[in-house]
């Protein structure tokens, strides 16, 4: 076993992925071959589609289920993982097969090397490939990193990145405020406030678009905005 026996979680929230859900659980089992030592905490929220089935179907891929019998929102089925979480480390992990769960060997080598408080796998500083976005999605991730930047003094290239792996002990999950996709901010502001050494790495991204079920609008910009800044405040 590697790293020192630390224990990571990696949270994955589910809402209607039944066409990637199974491989990408499949593919999270496969990195344990490289002896790391992590749980994989799934949130079914609400799911309406197979997804439920799959699981149920799958559950020697996972090692804590949540089933939620409404779809409560991302951000309230990552806190409730937080909540039953035992590792020292949290880490995030879509449903989806936009991001590959390879890339997260490079955020375990940085926690034996470096006991880091945050690490953001980066799209913009991919290491073989990313998908080109949506150009209105790339210019507000922009402009979001950039104020994250210059609030709270750090040198990030995409802090809208799934990939975030921080320290659980930085962060009281009961402070949680929000429910929605601002509360990757949220999270990141509280855990920034509180940690000192925060790493960035390069990670290959395979977006979706709108019609191939991604989920997140530009319209979300806002409240991810209005966390940066009370988070500052705060």
């Amino acid at each position: 076993m590697k790293n020192n026996q630390i224990l990571i979680s990696i949270i994955v929230p589910v809402y209607n992925e039944e066409k990637t859900l199974l491989h990408i659980l499949k593919k999270l089992s496969d990195i344990r071959k490289f002896g790391y030592l992590f749980q994989i905490i799934v949130v079914n929220d609400g799911s309406t589609d197979n997804s439920e089935k799959i699981l149920n179907d799958n559950k020697e891929l996972i090692d804590k289920l949540i089933t939620n019998k409404t779809n409560e929102g991302k951000g309230n089925a990552v806190k409730k993982a937080l909540e039953i979480s035992e590792g020292k480390y949290i880490i995030f992990q879509d449903a989806d097969l936009e991001y590959d769960p390879n890339d997260f060997i490079k955020f375990f080598k940085l926690i034996e090397k470096f006991n880091p408080d945050l690490i953001i796998g980066s799209r913009f500083i991919y290491s073989e490939y990313t998908r080109s976005h949506n150009f209105l999605n790339k210019i507000g991730n922009r402009l979001i990193t950039f104020l994250f930047n210059v609030f709270y003094n750090t040198t990030f290239t995409d802090i809208y990145s799934c990939y975030a792996c921080f320290r659980k002990d930085l962060l009281n999950v009961n402070s949680l405020k929000t429910s929605g996709f601002e509360q990757h901010a949220e999270i990141l502001c509280k855990v920034v406030k509180k940690g000192t050494k925060f790493y960035e790495v390069p990670i290959n991204y395979n977006g979706r678009n709108h019609d191939e079920g991604k989920k997140i609008r530009f319209y979300h910009i806002f409240g991810v905005i209005f966390q940066i800044f009370i988070g500052k405040i705060l």
